[in-house]
């Protein structure tokens, strides 16, 4: 008997070393780029901003991986990590339903059939930055957290692009439904058959959600504006990009300029993973997004055999593709194997649950041109280089707000709409058994609403519908564009502010930096649209026997409309504004108007002792030991969008303003740009100084100057290095 219980002892102990160790066993090394020699110079400026200089562009690429992996290793390895298939390896259970998405979308697939056809020197950048991982992480093995991670390729940088650009346009929203059996929403508006239970779960209680991007699907925001040389006293031609994403995360931005011997200098931001910036300018032009949301998303629904191993299709059945895929989920030492099986249709990704087999068909799905279209506006020089480049089409949605050294102006609502035949409800499930209804092309760049050079002399965004871009009678036609596009028509309080401050501060034929500078840092709320509607819902329950609510809705209805934190209604507002924008976004039933002013005079009470405290003493921006008041809220202008409740009841920014470049282009054409970051350069190196160097002119609404000139840097530099090649 003792000798039974020694060998199961030891057969557990068997076990448990083998699943400590299996995983990194059964892993396969990837090929690494093929071998060439890169040196970049990174140039650091006194905030920690690097500037990377190279002869090629291809040494530029390597230099940007390296500078982002002395700042930032930790996120990129996580980005390294869900390209191949290991996140939940790293990070455990919360990293399985994002490996599970990158198989059900094959989008190792994808790019072994498309990586060859991208052009060369896409290829070459890729390959260059890649490299850039490698060394960095060879040179630096204590840092790296999971065997054989590295070395990574080019394919595995274009793997995250592939798997994070669908989620921008909402692709985890079917997803999650789905794979969880919860009914689907109508496109563009509430299904309003949803229970009420369904309709009003609190937007502070955070729920699981399928998102390689990193955000809540409510969290998607962003204001740019683009003002012409007409409203300048001056002349300039002004550009401010205003980007909301997480503030920490594989898509927090990332600062960056890069000079290249071959004609590439841009000053920006990238996201982890990237070998060149997203939004921001170079020496002529330049360009930030916005978050749009037409519909790009067909949904089918399949008929299967008894043995749901076909579905009928055109009067045959055809085979319903599977395949299985083991997740490897870290629990504790161990990395369990955890069996899930992936479907595909001739439609695209199959989604079985328990009413059925649902095929989902999405803008950009098995395509690598985003990468060309990202490189070739970085590289353009002028208006007609830029457009062409647009017209590639590779990037399948975001709208793009531009400005340029001439004067030009735009808002380009782009997307790859699928060329949808007509006699379809094609927001709502369609059937999944007939070609009639499988488109297979999108339109060209020659649908895409944009509104140029308008006579009002600006342009705006704020996740809004396209329709509204520019001053009253600017606006795009809505009976110009097909309803089979799919276009919202939603507006946000950040449009209806947007325009209503930039038609106020311009009504004089003007608009001055100070004024422009204050609509960016506006905290308002206009008297309309959803916010109105849900301060008429407050305002109209019945309260009387609920004493301490009641004087809440007292609060409420003399507040100022204005979250400056300097009313003392303004942290019930806040909160309180919360869930009426979510639902207001996600498109879902408005919530309980009793439940959730409870929720916050509760949480106010409980952690404040008042429910009127001032509200720089509730929202916070921390980072490390630095601990500061900020204002603005979750659908303003200044927008402190989504926060994290701390265990003192503090309201911890983790969304919202992020990176900020005013870019102006004076008489001559010449440019100049500030810019801010919430915490600094290295938002994950504590030891850093610029781990919260920035923190400080963030709250203070302050800009520090981006040197983009390299004789200007050369002032202004604190350290220099020359990376290169170990191969």
């Amino acid at each position: 008997m003792k000798r039974t219980g020694i060998a199961l002892l030891i057969l557990i102990a068997i076990i448990a070393v083998g699943l400590a160790l299996w995983e990194p066993l059964t892993v396969e090394t990837a090929t690494p780029p093929s071998a060439r020699d890169y040196e970049a110079r990174i140039v650091r400026d006194e905030f920690g901003v690097p500037h990377i200089f190279g002869k090629t562009d291809a040494d530029v690429a390597y230099g940007v991986a390296y500078a982002h992996a002395e700042d930032d290793f930790d996120t990129l390895q996580e980005v390294t990590a869900m390209t191949r298939g290991r996140l939940a390896t790293l990070n455990g259970a919360d990293g399985a339903p994002i490996d599970y998405v990158a198989a059900l979308l094959d989008v190792n697939g994808t790019v072994e059939r498309k990586y060859d056809d991208l052009p060369a020197d896409v290829r070459a950048l890729l390959e260059g930055y890649a490299s850039g991982l490698n060394d960095y992480a060879e040179e630096h093995p204590e840092e790296v957290k999971l065997a054989k991670l590295f070395p990574v390729n080019g394919p595995d940088i274009a793997r995250s692009f592939v798997l994070r650009s669908p989620f921008f346009f909402g692709l985890n929203a079917p997803i999650e439904a789905l794979t969880q059996n919860k009914p689907l929403y109508r496109e563009g508006g509430p299904d309003l058959s949803l229970p009420t239970d369904e309709k009003s779960v609190h937007p502070l209680s955070k729920d699981k959600i399928i998102t390689p991007v990193g955000s809540d699907p409510d969290e998607n925001g962003s204001n740019a504006y683009a003002v012409a040389p007409s409203l300048s006293p001056e002349g300039k031609t002004r550009l401010i990009s205003n980007s909301h994403q997480p503030l920490r995360g594989n898509v927090a931005w990332y600062e960056l300029v890069v000079h290249s011997d071959e004609g590439w200098d841009f000053a920006g931001a990238n996201f982890p993973g990237s070998p060149f910036p997203f939004l921001g300018h170079n020496k002529n032009l330049g360009w930030t997004n916005t978050v749009n949301r037409p519909d790009l998303i067909d949904i089918y629904e399949l008929k299967l055999n008894q043995t749901r191993s076909q579905y009928q299709f055109d009067g045959a059945w055809k085979p319903l593709q599977k395949k299985r895929v083991w997740l490897k989920i870290r629990f504790g030492p161990f990395v369990i194997p955890y069996p899930q099986m992936a479907y595909r249709s001739i439609h695209g990704p199959v989604v079985m649950n328990e009413k059925g087999a649902f095929a989902l068909r999405y803008a950009g799905m098995d395509e690598l041109d985003m990468l060309t279209q990202y490189y070739r506006i970085n590289k353009a020089q002028n208006f007609e280089e830029w457009q062409a480049a647009m017209a590639g089409q590779g990037v399948p949605a975001t709208n793009f707000i531009y400005a340029d050294a001439q004067g030009n102006i735009g808002m380009y609502y782009n997307a790859m709409f699928p060329d949808r035949p007509k006699g379809y409800d094609w927001r709502t499930v369609l059937p999944g058994n007939t070609s009639a209804n499988l488109w297979q092309k999108t339109l060209p760049f020659t649908r895409v609403p944009a509104n140029v050079n308008p006579a009002s002399g600006y342009v705006m965004n704020a996740n809004n519908t396209p329709y509204i871009a520019a001053g009253p009678g600017d606006e795009l036609k809505r009976e110009f564009y097909s309803p089979l596009l799919g276009v919202e028509d939603d507006e946000t309080n950040r449009s209806r502010r947007s325009i209503v401050v930039l038609e106020k501060a311009s009504a004089d034929g003007k608009l001055t930096d100070e004024e422009l500078r204050k609509i960016k840092y506006d905290t308002a709320y206009e008297k309309a649209g959803y916010s109105s509607d849900w301060m008429k819902r407050i305002a109209a329950l019945d309260l009387k026997d609920a004493p301490e609510l009641a004087k809440a809705q007292k609060l409420l209805a003399n507040w100022d409309w204005d979250l400056d934190g300097k009313g003392p209604a303004d942290a019930l507002a806040l909160m309180v504004l919360r869930p009426a924008n979510a639902s207001h976004y996600q498109r879902k039933g408005m919530a309980d108007p009793r439940k959730e002013l409870k929720f916050v005079v509760d949480h106010l009470t409980k952690y404040f002792g008042r429910i009127d405290p001032p509200m720089m003493e509730v929202l916070r921006l921390r980072q490390g030991t630095v601990d500061l008041p900020i204002d603005g809220g979750n659908d303003t202008i200044r927008a402190s969008t989504l926060w994290d409740i701390d265990d003192d009841g503090r309201l911890s920014v983790r969304h919202g303003d992020s990176f900020i470049q005013f870019v102006e282009w004076d008489k001559a054409g010449k440019v100049t740009s500030r810019s801010i970051q919430p915490f600094g350069s290295a938002t994950t190196r504590p030891q850093s100084k610029h781990y919260t160097d920035q923190m400080q002119l963030f709250v203070d609404k302050k800009l520090k100057p981006v040197w983009f000139d390299p004789k200007d840097l050369e002032k202004h530099k604190k350290s220099e290095k020359v990376v290169r090649s170990k191969r």
